[in-house]
């Protein structure tokens, strides 16, 4: 018998794009399903950066919790959103097909770009690389949902803030005055939509499993192995993205002080035949360049 298979989104704009999307394809393929929209915590506390409410997978728990008890089947997700270690009897239902990668900068005219300036992101990755290249400019926190977060810019007098490219796209919000950051190396997942399910729920993955694509689960993988290897369960300034061209996996991946004046990075060009968990290798090779001193320090200036 055919059930109804009841999706949980978080409740932003972008969120519900994700999953009307996820929606339209199941229903494509004749399932029957229901949006259950629900708050997350980080949708809630806005006066406060990420890393200081010291919770991991805040924009994912609220619906990890509404799934173990039964209230929701699947979840759609941002995939650089999720925690690398999924709770008990939650797994991954499938990956849909990348969007664009890259971070872009919203802004009110780049003449600051040579001088001193403002710039408003919630993100410790983008405010390490963005230091690092901009080292007199100053960062500022910024939070919300995308809609939220351009309303800010606009009513400041910051000269710019950086977003997702794929967010700003999936909700037709990209404006005129954006500059794509193609030295910025992106979040690992970033413009990755991800559904989970309950393990037991062999009819929810069967259906979802339709929907995956498979060079860009590989490439996750990839950069969310590195990522693992890498926090040790603290968030830091990590950057990776793994991309296939041509039957060769290329990689960019980087660790950053959160000054932004230390920077630990490799470039890698693979055969797709040797893949073996190289994210995992690459991230030890970070480690072994510096990059466990550096995550010793970062953990201590975020407790601090």
């Amino acid at each position: 018998m055919k059930k109804v298979i009841r999706m949980g989104t978080r409740d932003s704009e972008l969120a519900l794009w994700q999953a009307t999307t996820v929606q339209s394809q199941l229903e494509a393929l004749g399932y029957k399903t229901e949006l259950i929209p629900v708050k997350s915590t980080g949708d809630l506390i806005l006066n406060k950066p990420l890393y200081e409410l010291g919770i991991t997978g805040i924009f994912t728990k609220t619906l990890d919790v509404a799934m173990i008890s039964g209230q929701i089947d699947i979840a759609v997700h941002s995939m650089k959103d999720v925690p690398t270690a999924l709770p008990h009897g939650i797994v991954e239902a499938c990956i849909l097909e990348r969007a664009k990668v890259q971070d872009v900068l919203i802004h009110k005219g780049l003449d600051f770009l040579e001088s001193e300036g403002t710039i408003a992101t919630g993100s410790l990755r983008r405010k390490a690389q963005w230091l690092h290249k901009f080292s007199k400019h100053q960062v500022v926190d910024l939070r919300g949902n995308v809609n939220t977060r351009m309303q800010k810019l606009k009513d400041s007098t910051w000269n710019g803030a950086i977003f997702a490219a794929a967010g700003l796209e999936r909700i037709d919000l990209m404006p005129e005055n954006s500059l794509t950051l193609d030295w910025m190396i992106p979040a690992p997942a970033q413009g990755a939509m991800l559904v989970v399910a309950n393990e037991k729920d062999t009819y929810c993955r069967e259906a979802c499993t339709q929907l995956n694509h498979k060079e860009t689960e590989l490439c996750v993988h990839i950069e969310r192995n590195f990522l693992k290897e890498l926090e040790g369960g603290c968030t830091a300034p990590i950057g990776a993205l793994a991309q296939v061209r041509d039957k060769q996996l290329l990689f960019k991946g980087a660790l950053f002080s959160l000054d932004g004046k230390q920077k630990i990075s490799l470039d890698k060009k693979i055969d797709l035949t040797d893949i073996k968990n190289p994210g995992k290798l690459w991230a030890k090779e970070i480690l072994n360049k510096g990059g466990k001193e550096l995550m010793l320090e970062i953990k201590k200036e975020l407790t601090s």
